[in-house]
C-alpha cells in the first residue's frame, strides 16, 4: 500500500487573559476585559477545530479509495502551539471538548518571532513524513469546510503538474492570509513575511517570494479572522447568517459555540446611521 501523509496544522495557543485577542480589550480601544477576550478565543478556537475536523473526515474518506497505483492519502489534525510547557494544557482543552472524530497530534513550534515559529512548524511536519501541510489559525469560525478540502486538492494537483511545488492561500481582510498550504518541496521561507517592519503586507510578501522562486500559487476565497471589534461584528453577523442558511445549504457549518457565547454575553451587531457616502441627489428623485 502506497501511503501519503498530509497535515492540517492548527496554530493555536492557550486561551489566557492578556495574551489572546488583546486588540478586543478596553486597554487597546476594544470593548472586553482580558478575561472576556480569552473566553471568546476559547470559543472560536473549538468552532474552528470543528471546521477542520469536518474537512479531514471528508478527505480521509476520499483518500481511502486508492487508485491504480494503490495510493492511499491520509489526513491528520495537528495542533501546533508554544511554548512546550503549554502543550499539556492544549491537550486538556481539546480532550474536554471531545470526543473528536479523529485523533489529535500535538507539536511545539519554536522561534523568536512568528516567522520563525511558522518555519519551525513546517520543518517539523516534513520531518514527521508529511508531504503537504495546510495551516490555519484558531480564530476562523467562518472558514468554509470546502476551503480546506480544496486547499489539499490543489496541492495534490500542484504536486503532479509542477514538479512537486506549490502553495495555496486564503487572503484575510487585512492584506494578510488566513490559510497557507505548502508541498514539502516548495522553497518557501517565511522570514520577513509576517509583521514585516518595512511595510510589506504578508500577502504581498508571499506572492513576491513565489515570483522570485518560480513556484505556483492558488488563492481561495477570502476568510476574515477576528482581531478587532469590527472583525468581531462581521464574524457575528456572518455566524447568524450561516445558522439560518444552513437549513437550506446542508454543507454550511455554522459556529455553534460562538453564537451561544454571543447570546450569553449579550453581544449584538449595531450599525449607526452613516451619511458619509456618495451624493445621491441625481439618483433619488
Amino acid at each position: 500500500m502506497n501511503i501519503h501523509k498530509h497535515a492540517l496544522v492548527f496554530f493555536s495557543k492557550v486561551p489566557e487573559a492578556g495574551t489572546t485577542k488583546t486588540r478586543l480589550t478596553v486597554e487597546r480601544d476594544g470593548v472586553m476585559s482580558p478575561q472576556e477576550a480569552a473566553e471568546l478565543y476559547h470559543t472560536v478556537l473549538l468552532d474552528t477545530a470543528d471546521v477542520g475536523m469536518h474537512a479531514l473526515v471528508e478527505l480521509n474518506e476520499a483518500g481511502r479509495g486508492g487508485n491504480a497505483a494503490d495510493r492511499v492519502d491520509t489526513y491528520d489534525f495537528v495542533v501546533c502551539s508554544a511554548p512546550e510547557k503549554n502543550i499539556p494544557q492544549m491537550k486538556e482543552l481539546f480532550d474536554a471538548a471531545g470526543p473528536w472524530p479523529l485523533p489529535i497530534q500535538y507539536i511545539c513550534d519554536e522561534g523568536t518571532n512568528f516567522n520563525e515559529h511558522f518555519d519551525s512548524a513546517y520543518k517539523k511536519l516534513w520531518q514527521m513524513g508529511y508531504e503537504t501541510a495546510v495551516a490555519i489559525g484558531g480564530d476562523l469560525p467562518q472558514m468554509p469546510v470546502k476551503n480546506l478540502v480544496l486547499a489539499f486538492q490543489i496541492l495534490r494537483r500542484f504536486e503532479k503538474d509542477y514538479n512537486g511545488l506549490g502553495l495555496v492561500h486564503c487572503p484575510c481582510q487585512a492584506c494578510g492570509v488566513s490559510l497557507v498550504g505548502l508541498t514539502k518541496a516548495t522553497p518557501m521561507d517565511f522570514e520577513g513575511i509576517f509583521y514585516n517592519t518595512n511595510g510589506v503586507s504578508a500577502l504581498d510578501g508571499i506572492i513576491n517570494t513565489a515570483k522570485l522562486k518560480g513556484f505556483p500559487v492558488a488563492a481561495l476565497e477570502t476568510v476574515a479572522d477576528i482581531d478587532t471589534v469590527e472583525d468581531l461584528a462581521h464574524a457575528l453577523s456572518m455566524a447568524r447568517s450561516q445558522e439560518y442558511t444552513s437549513q437550506f445549504q446542508p454543507e454550511v457549518l455554522f459556529p455553534k459555540r460562538f453564537l451561544a457565547w454571543a447570546e450569553r454575553e449579550g453581544y449584538v451587531v449595531c450599525t449607526p446611521p452613516n451619511e458619509n457616502h456618495d451624493p445621491r441627489t441625481l439618483i433619488d428623485v
